[in-house]
């Protein structure tokens, strides 16, 4: 199966934005029946408000213990050696902001639980980066249903018949026909490890990592080639403003919580990928 993709860029999607009229309004005149329309889970999470600004968490004793010295310690020097981490990503890791950091791993308790506030970062699908202030993306319960109704307002507006995925940039490794994510999808195959380890065996063993397909609609793949097109999408669409909040800040010139929605809006955003399979 071979694949073609062209990203499309549309303006930044804050909370309350109109995020099917926005798809519809980015593909007029851009797809045909067939196409596979991959749209960023945290671009959707973020423009129906399902975000949390950790300014307003208070941090529990679990949540400081775990800032402090889980992740400054354990993993700024030992599990980011067995997680293969890049130098400049373990000295930020060993930095963790006490305040910020606490604040963050108490949203993640509260949402996903203490075993997924133990990993690294991107915590179960909750993520900060191309978020301002002290925002994070929340994972979508629904991402099937949302996948679904995506699917259903293009062919309502455009008149085409399209398939949907749901894409998030955390990773699942595959170790031959076996698929595992720290993140719960709704796509049968990939299986969801709630834990830390998840991460650190994956990326231990070297193994193949790809963008997590959330949720797909209209389309009878297997978790292979729901991976290979997710994994090919993202790679288009980019990072925006950055990978981690501290690429982020630093794009800006910023503080680790300094970055503004209009900073933000000033960025080319591309939370829409158009992919087309060519051909065996």
């Amino acid at each position: 199966m071979k694949l073609k993709a062209k990203a499309v860029t549309t303006k930044y999607w804050t909370p309350g934005t109109n995020y099917l009229e926005e798809i519809a309004k980015a593909l007029k005149n851009k797809i045909k029946d067939g196409d596979i329309i991959t749209v960023s889970e945290k671009a959707i999470s973020t423009a129906i408000g399902n975000i949390v600004d950790e300014s307003k968490v208070k941090p529990g004793k679990t949540a400081y213990l775990i800032a402090k010295y889980w992740m400054r310690i354990v993993w700024g020097y030992i599990l980011c050696f067995l997680a293969r981490m890049k130098p400049e990503n373990m000295r930020r890791i060993r930095s963790y902001p006490l305040i910020e950091g606490a604040c963050h791993k108490q949203t993640v308790i509260q949402h996903v639980g203490v075993l997924q506030a133990l990993n690294v970062w991107s915590e179960n699908g909750i993520d900060g980066s191309n978020l301002p202030y002290a925002y994070v993306s929340l994972p979508l319960k629904n991402a099937k249903e949302i996948a679904q109704k995506i699917r259903e307002h293009i062919r309502h507006k455009l008149g085409k018949k399209t398939a949907v995925i749901i894409v998030d940039t955390d990773k699942t490794y595959s170790f031959r026909n076996f698929h595992f994510s720290c993140r719960p999808c709704a796509v049968k195959g990939i299986f969801h490890i709630k834990c830390f380890l998840a991460y650190v065996l994956g990326r231990f063993l070297k193994l193949k990592q790809r963008a997590t397909p959330v949720a797909a609609a209209g389309l009878d793949l297997d978790a292979e080639n729901l991976l290979r097109i997710a994994d090919f999408s993202n790679r288009l669409r980019g990072f925006g403003a950055g990978r981690t909040v501290w690429d982020m800040a630093e794009a800006f010139s910023t503080y680790l919580t300094g970055v503004s929605w209009e900073m933000l809006n000033r960025m080319k955003h591309k939370p829409i990928v158009i992919v087309r399979l060519t051909g065996e």
